[in-house]
């Protein structure tokens, strides 16, 4: 649903590949969750040569499109995604190059006239405990909020290491849930270093072994956090099995980031999350 995949070249809208996802979706009588409309990355290269009026013109008719396109079919978007820098600072995007921080309050809008229905979030990662790049969400939604903007939710990616989920995720979703806003965790992952080679292979076994049981263990935490506070509406692994997981391909010598391995075998972690 990206806008380098739904429209790469300028006036050829193509949903093809998202259909299926939201027919599967329906089909089998699920909540179905739009990701994502405005983002740093992927975006076309047409979009990038655009003036600041036709770039404008050109955010706003994508998201009219793609929100038009799937009306009624979506429970919630991701309006805008990753709008602040691992700094804690605004990101330096093409969007904030042109438009300050206006680009989200007018994405959140053109999103809502589209679609008055849709759940319309703000999604970010790092920022599931409370640190500076939270913060600096927390105010950013505070004040769309005190403008009136029609922001029903925002999203907690949640791509944690082992052992690292933070210990004040609830307290932080709570400060959110405390504005009036709806909270998820929309990416939800959790990966571990792997063996590196070949060696002491029983050492290993009863290494990852012990792994499986932390990584278990940060699941229940993350879902009991959720489950604690009223506004969490839920919780979305980023994928179900390692087999299609993109954490190898992005974090050397991490992986089985996911509750059921490349056999579809389920882990520790699925009686975990069924408690």
């Amino acid at each position: 649903m990206k806008w380098q995949s739904v429209e790469g070249t300028k006036g050829q809208l193509k949903y093809t590949d998202a259909d299926k996802l939201v027919e599967l979706g329906q089909q089998n009588h699920m909540k179905i969750r739009g990701h994502t409309l405005i983002w740093h990355s992927q975006i076309p290269g047409w979009v990038n040569s655009l003036n600041k009026s036709d770039l404008e013109n050109a955010m706003k008719k994508h998201i009219t499109d793609e929100v038009t396109h799937y009306k009624g079919k979506i429970y919630a978007w991701d309006v805008v995604n990753e709008a602040i820098g691992d700094n804690g600072n605004m990101r330096d995007s093409i969007w904030h190059k042109n438009f300050g921080n206006n680009f989200i309050a007018e994405a959140f809008k053109t999103a809502h006239a589209a679609d008055p229905n849709t759940k319309l979030y703000y999604n970010d990662y790092n920022v599931e405990g409370k640190n500076h790049k939270s913060d600096t969400m927390f105010k950013l939604v505070q004040d769309l909020k005190n403008q009136g903007v029609p922001i029903h939710g925002v999203g907690f990616q949640s791509h944690f290491v082992l052992g690292q989920v933070p210990h004040d995720l609830q307290q932080n979703m709570e400060r959110f849930a405390a504005l009036g806003l709806d909270v998820a965790i929309t990416e939800l992952d959790i990966r571990m270093q792997l063996p590196s080679n070949a060696q002491k292979l029983a050492q290993q076994a009863k290494d990852y072994a012990a792994k499986l049981e932390q990584q278990a263990k940060d699941y229940l935490t993350v879902f009991k956090a959720c489950q604690s506070v009223s506004k969490c509406v839920g919780v979305t692994l980023w994928g179900f099995t390692d087999k299609y997981s993109w954490i190898p391909q992005n974090f050397k010598n991490y992986g089985s980031a996911l509750p059921w391995d490349n056999d579809y075998d389920e882990k520790p972690a699925v009686s975990a999350i069924e408690e």
